[in-house]
């Protein structure tokens, strides 16, 4: 890790175009364990394009002291469907890729792996309220029957904890293994990142989030984690998101932006590969299943 190259990270950044013109912007699925840092990553990254502490997404940060919010703790904070744009220095110009925040994984309820193929199909309309018990119809009012590519995902990012190997059970897993089936059955490119480094590794990362490169703990939840998922190393990314603080840290915006450069790649790269012809095409359009 170069810890000197953020100036040219967030230059690369900011001079970021879609590769293809087959869509308007890149779609960026975000799963993972409720309570792991989905919305986290969102206004983490946000804050750090803003170059200020932003928060456009909700985020449950409870550790319990709320008697209302401990009662999420474990729990997805996110239930709807929601898109999130990134702007651009200047109001009203947004960069060309969007996130989508959808509720968390649980061992025995969250999120339905049906309706995270939906999502990634395009199938899902913005502010569909997730059930943790009932799939998305096609008879549904918010059931995109005809998704084109600006409504398919280009790239799924699972995030997790940094301490996932050591607290989710074998259900948890067999989860996620059926996402990256089902990901991969549909040509949609993967990575991980690990978040809470510094919460849940070592005292020396929280002293220092530079310590995160010669980290035991963190080195080997990655190769825990590309054993167990399959997940390239070099497709694992761990780091802090923002959610105390209220000024930027280089290290923390470093970390990020690394993971971010290699999300947008991979997502262009599937745009790439779709060839002209997909932005008049839908995804299976006929059938959701």
């Amino acid at each position: 890790m170069d810890w000197g190259r953020k100036e040219d990270e967030l230059e690369w950044l900011k001079s970021f175009r879609l590769q293809s013109g087959n869509v308007k912007h890149l779609r960026v699925l975000l799963c993972g364990p409720a309570g792991s840092g989905k919305s986290s990553f969102i206004n983490s990254v946000d804050s750090i394009c803003q170059n200020r502490i932003t928060g456009p997404a909700d985020a449950n940060n409870s550790q319990g002291t709320d008697l209302v919010l401990a009662k999420t703790a474990g729990q997805s904070f996110t239930l709807k469907y929601k898109t999130h744009r990134i702007q651009r220095e200047r109001p009203g110009q947004h960069y060309p890729f969007v996130f989508n925040d959808i509720m968390g994984l649980e061992p025995t309820h969250g999120i339905l792996l049906k309706d995270i193929k939906l999502a990634m199909k395009g199938h899902v309309k913005e502010d569909y309220t997730f059930n943790p018990v009932s799939a998305l119809k096609k008879s549904d009012s918010f059931c995109n029957n005809n998704p084109t590519s600006n409504d398919k995902a280009h790239v799924l990012v699972f995030v997790l904890a940094v301490d996932i190997n050591d607290v989710a059970g074998p259900s948890m897993f067999q989860k996620m293994a059926e996402i990256r089936l089902a990901a991969r059955d549909l040509g949609i490119p993967q990575i991980a990142i690990l978040t809470k480094i510094d919460e849940k590794s070592s005292p020396l990362v929280k002293e220092n989030l530079r310590n995160v490169c010669s980290c035991t703990y963190i080195k080997n939840a990655m190769e825990k984690l590309s054993n167990t998922m399959g997940f390239p190393l070099n497709c694992i990314f761990p780091l802090k998101n923002y959610h105390a603080e209220i000024e930027l840290k280089d290290e923390v915006d470093m970390l990020i932006l690394t993971a971010l450069r290699k999300i947008l790649d991979l997502a262009n790269d599937r745009v790439n590969s779709t060839g002209v012809a997909a932005t008049h095409l839908s995804a299976n359009n006929v059938n959701i299943a």
